[in-house]
């Protein structure tokens, strides 16, 4: 269930489509439409002299000369709950274009943008009357500020300005980033996006990468909206306070930046060494440390290896002053160490992780903002908001010869907090067991750019829940489908 207000906006600057967002969307379409029109004169007006993009350096040319992308996405999203509880389904569809100029002087211009369709699903606005919450997956199909809107959905999902220089990249503006805590997090029609600086070396330096972000805004999956950082925490269900009460920390969160640090340097045998930080104003400071290497056994087989540290801490005030609203209390801190062992041989892979989260504190991360990078995470569920946490995860992939059928089992074991237990369970997760089964397969030929995915998901309650269907609905003893239909030309 999200919390259903009408957050405010930030502040106007170059880069920030959040001000008159549907003009800026329209606009933004319009602009690409000319682009393709620059395109079409192009190649079929003879009567033209053929451009010579290097003599004439008219800007025209670097537009005729950019990268069009397009994608068109149908997908099926299906809860059956558990029975007397209400079960919800959801039929998206929506479509996209991204485009870049060609490179002047190391700079591009990029923007994209998605709309989508609600073709046919539940009354997503219908709360579960035994209790009083709402589809908690198919509703973040389309616009969880606005559950009504069925037809008017549509998002500038980038609008940037990059310079390239060697294997260095800065990106400015809206874009979309892939990080252990803030990432697209996909497993819905779009994901989340982000504003600010985004810097890469990838490779400058020998075995090593480097990158560095400043963000002050945020998209998150499920809306169309443009919000400060702290304004986007407490859009999804935010859960209970370490004392039990309903936490109210939505429009309450003080913090208007987000720094990021990566270093990632490649050693012999394939080891990759990562380091992470995050540093979210007056919230909480972040820092991963990962270690994933792959070993050979024999000619054909390797194991796959991987070794993870997190490590949190409240700064400040952890949000706001008042510790009722904040979102990291003052002295808050938490510890998680995991560990993945596996082995693997071409397009063959099976593998066993596990993942603790000691009695510290809660394991917090913003779900507007990504999803949680454990080795034992598996999609449709998190831990994120636990603590005292042991996780148990096996998974099988394999990917025919062919390398366009790829399909995967994933079966885990969690064993969470008491459900009473409010300092270690802000969403009052009973322990439970879930399996995951996916199917994906790329066509070729005609159909070239056509993917299709299925997604089974199963969640059975390991523990006690004591009578309360709040611990039950949409979390355990329910089954989840998706089916998929991408078409990227």
């Amino acid at each position: 269930m999200a919390n259903h207000v009408s957050p405010k906006r930030i502040p106007r600057w170059i880069f920030n489509s959040s001000v008159y967002p549907k003009t800026a969307m329209r606009l933004s379409f319009l602009l690409i439409l000319a682009v393709l029109s620059f395109h079409a004169v192009a190649q079929v007006d003879p009567s033209g002299p053929e451009l010579d993009m290097d003599s004439s350096r008219s800007l025209v040319s670097y537009f005729k000369a950019g990268k069009m992308e397009g994608n068109f996405r149908y997908y099926f999203m299906a809860t059956d709950n558990e029975p007397g509880l209400t079960d919800y389904y959801a039929n998206a569809i929506g479509g996209g274009l991204r485009f870049e100029t060609a490179p002047f002087h190391g700079f591009q211009l990029g923007l994209a943008g998605f709309y989508i369709f609600n073709i046919g699903s539940s009354d997503l606005t219908a709360k579960d009357p035994k209790t009083d919450h709402l589809s908690r997956y198919e509703i973040g199909q389309f616009n969880i500020l606005d559950l009504a809107n069925k037809d008017n959905m549509d998002r500038l999902e980038a609008f940037f300005l990059k310079y390239s220089i060697g294997k260095t990249t800065l990106v400015a503006g809206h874009q979309n980033l892939k990080s252990p805590f803030i990432n697209p997090q996909d497993g819905r029609m779009r994901p989340t996006a982000e504003s600010g600086l985004w810097i890469e070396s990838l490779g400058d330096i020998k075995n090593t990468e480097l990158r560095f972000g400043f963000l002050n805004a945020i998209s998150p999956r499920g809306t169309l909206e443009w919000l400060s950082m702290g304004e986007s925490i407490g859009l999804y269900p935010s859960g209970v306070n370490v004392n039990g009460e309903k936490s109210m920390v939505l429009g309450q969160i003080q913090s208007d930046k987000v720094l990021l640090f990566n270093a990632s340097h490649t050693f012999k045998r394939k080891v990759v060494v990562q380091a992470w930080n995050q540093w979210a104003e007056n919230i909480f400071n972040t820092i991963l440390v990962q270690a994933d290497g792959v070993f050979p056994i024999s000619n054909e087989w390797n194991w796959v290896t991987g070794i993870q540290v997190i490590r949190q801490d409240a700064i400040a005030n952890g949000g706001n002053a008042n510790q009722s609203l904040t979102y990291a209390p003052r002295g808050w801190k938490s510890t998680v160490f995991g560990g993945k062992l596996g082995v693997k041989k071409k397009n063959f892979e099976t593998n066993f992780s596990y993942t603790r989260i000691t009695k510290e504190g809660r394991f917090l991360m913003p779900r507007e903002w990504g999803r949680e990078p454990l080795f034992t995470y598996m999609a449709r569920e998190r831990n994120e908001g636990a603590g005292d946490v042991h996780a148990f995860v096996y998974r099988i992939s394999n990917q025919i010869p062919n390398g366009r059928l790829r399909p995967e089992i994933s079966l885990g074991y969690y064993r969470m907090p008491d459900v009473k237990n409010y300092r270690l369970n802000k969403y009052a997760m009973p322990s439970y067991w879930q399996i995951n089964a996916s199917i994906k397969h790329e066509f070729s030929g005609f159909m070239n750019g056509l993917d299709a995915e299925i997604l089974a998901v199963y969640k059975g309650k390991a523990g006690e829940t004591y009578g309360n269907l709040n611990s039950v609905f949409n979390k355990v003893n329910m089954f989840h489908l998706n089916a998929i239909l991408n078409y990227h030309f």
